[in-house]
């Protein structure tokens, strides 16, 4: 099994490193406009290019949505409870309890783990968790219901182009085909290393604490997500898929917000940083379980 876990994480850890090291050497990196060129360009091609490719039904992409919504909903409630019986702050830690790095990490993985058909099942998991984590995050730090940001959410937008396309029985034309997938490419490398970039610049606080939500974070969602392919009979690919991205580390995006609202940003920092060392701790166990059974064919 080591042989198959082995080349799925190397290309992450890889990226993350070349991303962590090029920080810590002083070299530029405008996270801001990175961030904002992969979320607005490179994701939304992503989704097209992938979706429009894969060999993926209907119910299945269904599924996915489900799934992720099974998953943030359990992840609100559990985090919900916990954090009123250790006496944290609510609006500074729920939203890194309920927000997983579905995308920087969790596509990737499920890219090399289960391959394209893998990648497009995880895309419309990721799609469902971003789009909720917009709106959802600004409420609970702030109050502050914000739907005109679900609205203009350029990856929701790019997902129901690309599935009315696919199950209506469209094709893109050759020279649209190309862009798309010129664009989209340049996505899971750049989220790589913006992620190792964010680890080299963020710093850990009150070690004890952040470990704590930031382990539980990752136990947290690996039992929603092992509950959540029961409840929904997924197998296969399906289920893969849904155990990775449920059991990934609090988001680089919940530090993002903690800042914008002034939400405790320093410790919200440590809850990342100490659940993507953990995660990496634990990525071999997490595929070894999700990958069992799985037969992908590329």
């Amino acid at each position: 099994m080591l042989a198959l876990i082995f080349p799925v994480i190397a290309p992450v850890l890889v990226a993350a490193a070349i991303g962590y090291s090029w920080a810590r050497a002083g070299r530029p990196f405008d996270t801001d406009t990175v961030t904002n060129l992969v979320l607005t360009v490179g994701v939304p091609f992503l989704v097209v290019d992938v979706l429009m490719n894969a060999d993926i039904s209907p119910d299945a992409m269904g599924d996915m949505a489900v799934a992720a919504v099974v998953s943030l909903v359990g992840s609100a409630l559990v985090g919900l409870l916990v954090l009123k019986i250790l006496r944290q702050p609510i609006q500074a830690f729920l939203p890194s309890m309920i927000f997983g790095n579905t995308g920087n990490m969790a596509l990737p993985l499920c890219l090399f783990a289960f391959g394209k058909d893998g990648l497009a099942l995880a895309i419309g998991y990721f799609t469902i968790v971003i789009v909720v984590q917009v709106s959802a995050t600004t409420l609970i730090s702030s109050n502050q219901r914000n739907w005109r940001t679900i609205v203009l959410n350029p990856m929701a937008w790019a997902a129901a182009l690309a599935l009315s396309l696919k199950f209506g029985g469209y094709t893109l034309p050759l020279w649209i085909s190309n862009t798309v997938h010129l664009l989209g490419a340049m996505t899971i490398p750049i989220m790589l290393i913006a992620l190792g970039v964010s680890l080299a610049r963020l710093k850990v606080t009150s070690l004890g604490r952040s470990l704590f939500l930031g382990g539980l974070k990752i136990v947290l969602g690996f039992a929603l997500g092992y509950a959540t392919v029961l409840l929904l009979d997924l197998e296969g690919i399906a289920r893969g898929v849904v155990l990775v991205q449920s059991a990934m580390p609090a988001a680089v995006f919940n530090y993002l917000f903690a800042a914008r609202f002034n939400q405790r940003p320093e410790e919200v920092a440590g809850v990342v940083i100490l659940s993507t060392l953990v995660s990496f701790a634990t990525l071999p166990l997490l595929l070894w379980i999700a990958m069992e059974g799985t037969v992908v064919a590329g």
